[in-house]
C-alpha cells in the first residue's frame, strides 16, 4: 500500500527548508533578481552568504552517502525538500541541484579512488562556505538535443581527451548552459576519447576548476532563475592524471548518461511544483482580498476555476514525481520514462499555471511590486532545463 504520511525526520527537514526559504531565500532572490549584470550577482557577498548558509544546513549534501559525510537521504525525502526550496528560492535550489554531481559520481563510480574522494568528496561534505560547488558538462555548441543520439557515430563530443603517458589532455568547450559553470570548484566533463564510436567514445573526467587552461565565460543573461549561474567553460590543453577519468568510453556510456538524466530531471520537476505552489498561494490570498463587482474575486467562477485547475496540477504533478522518486529508491536509478514523464508534465504545468495566476492578479500580476511576475519568468526555464521537453518526450516515448 502507498503511504503518504511523512516521517518525523522528513517533517523536520521540510520545516527547516520552509523557514530558510521564507526568511532567507525569498528576499535574497528578489534582491539579486534586480541586478542588471548577471556577473555582478555572483560577485556579491549576498549570493555567497546565502550559499554558505544553505551548506551549513546540509542542503548541498542531501543525496550524498553518510559514509562520506553526506546525509544519505532517499529520493522521496530530497524531493520534498527540493519542492520547498523551489517554492521560495528556485534559483538557489537550481544551483544546489547539480552542485554535488561530481562528488556523488565519484562516490558512486570511483569510491576506491582515495585521491579524488579526499580532494573533492570529503571537503565538499564539510564545506560551510558554498564555494566547493560542482558542475557537469555534456552539451556543447554543436551537441545539444542530439546528445542522446548514441547510435550515429558522426555525433560526438568535440571536447577531446587525448592520452599522453599517464595523463589526459582535455581540449574543447562546453555550452553556455552549464549550471554553475562560471563558479564551480570542480567539473565533471564528458570528453571524446575515441571519435570513431560517436558519443560512446566519450569518457567522464574530473577536472579541477583551478587547473591551468580552464576558463569561464560570462554568466548567461537570462529572463529567469537569475541566481542560477550558467556559463560556457573552456578547456585549453588542460592536463589531468589518468585516474581522473572515472568512467571509461564504451557501450555503457548510454547507461551513465541516462542515469544522470533519470535522477536530474526529477529535481527539475520538484522545482516546478514549488514554483506552482508559490504562484497559487499568492493568487489565492489575493483573490480573497480583491473586491470587484461587489464581492471578492474568489467568488467569481472564472477565478475559482483558474485556482482549482492550478491546485489540481500541483497535486497531480507531485504524485507523479513521488512515484518516480520511489522507483529510484527501489532500484537505482529508477525508471527513465517515468522520470521524464514527471519532469515534462510538472514543468509544462508550471509554465501554464504560473501564467494563469498572473492573470488572477490582472495588472498587479505583471508588476515587480508583486512576486508573481518573477515566478512566471522563472518557470519559463524549466521545460528547457536538463533537456528540452520535446527531445525528452521522444526519448521517453521510444521506451514505451
Amino acid at each position: 500500500m502507498v503511504d503518504f504520511g511523512q516521517t518525523d525526520i522528513q517533517r523536520q527537514f521540510i520545516r527547516t527548508a520552509r523557514d530558510f526559504g521564507r526568511e532567507v531565500l525569498r528576499p535574497a532572490e528578489a534582491e539579486l533578481d534586480q541586478i542588471a549584470d548577471p556577473d555582478e550577482v555572483f560577485r556579491s557577498d549576498r549570493f555567497w552568504d546565502v550559499m554558505g548558509w544553505a551548506f551549513q544546513l546540509g542542503f548541498h549534501k542531501m543525496g550524498l552517502g553518510e559514509e562520506v559525510g553526506g546525509l544519505g537521504l532517499d529520493p522521496n525525502t530530497t524531493g520534498m525538500i527540493w519542492e520547498e526550496l523551489g517554492r521560495y528560492g528556485p534559483g538557489f535550489a537550481a544551483s544546489l541541484l547539480p552542485g554535488a554531481a561530481v562528488q556523488q559520481l565519484i562516490a558512486l563510480l570511483a569510491p576506491q579512488n582515495k585521491e579524488l574522494v579526499e580532494r573533492y568528496v570529503l571537503p565538499y561534505a564539510e564545506d560551510t562556505t558554498g564555494r566547493k560547488i560542482s558542475a557537469w558538462g555534456s552539451s556543447e555548441p554543436d551537441v545539444g538535443s542530439d546528445g542522446s543520439n548514441y547510435y550515429d557515430p558522426s555525433v560526438r563530443h568535440r571536447t577531446s581527451a587525448v592520452r599522453k603517458g599517464d595523463r589526459y589532455i582535455i581540449r574543447g568547450s562546453k555550452s553556455n548552459f552549464v549550471s554553475n559553470g562560471g563558479i564551480a570548484d570542480v567539473y565533471l566533463v564528458f570528453a571524446c576519447v575515441d571519435p570513431s564510436r560517436g558519443l560512446r567514445g566519450s569518457g567522464a573526467f574530473v577536472i579541477p576548476g583551478d587547473a591551468k587552461g580552464v576558463a569561464r565565460e560570462k554568466a548567461l543573461h537570462k529572463v529567469g532563475l537569475r541566481t542560477l549561474n550558467q556559463a560556457a567553460v573552456f578547456f585549453d590543453d588542460v592536463e589531468i592524471p589518468e585516474h581522473y577519468m572515472i568512467f571509461p568510453p564504451g557501450d555503457d556510456y548510454p547507461m551513465l548518461h541516462n542515469a544522470i538524466i533519470t535522477v536530474g530531471n526529477l529535481g527539475v520537476g520538484y522545482l516546478a511544483v514549488g514554483l506552482m505552489r508559490a504562484a497559487y498561494e499568492e493568487a489565492l490570498a489575493y483573490s480573497k482580498e480583491r473586491v470587484q463587482w461587489g464581492r471578492p474575486i474568489f467568488e467569481h467562477q472564472m477565478i475559482t476555476k483558474k485556482l482549482f485547475d492550478t491546485f489540481t496540477a500541483i497535486e497531480s504533478a507531485r504524485a507523479l514525481l513521488w512515484k518516480a522518486s520511489w522507483l529510484c529508491k527501489a532500484a537505482f536509478p529508477g525508471d527513465l520514462k517515468l522520470s521524464l514523464a514527471a519532469k515534462i508534465y510538472a514543468t509544462e504545468q508550471a509554465v501554464r499555471h504560473t501564467a494563469e495566476m498572473v492573470q488572477v492578479l490582472g495588472g498587479y500580476g505583471i508588476s515587480k511590486e508583486y512576486p508573481l511576475e518573477k515566478v512566471a519568468r522563472d518557470a519559463l526555464l524549466l521545460p528547457i532545463m536538463d533537456g528540452t521537453n520535446e527531445t525528452l518526450l521522444l526519448k521517453a516515448a521510444a521506451l514505451l
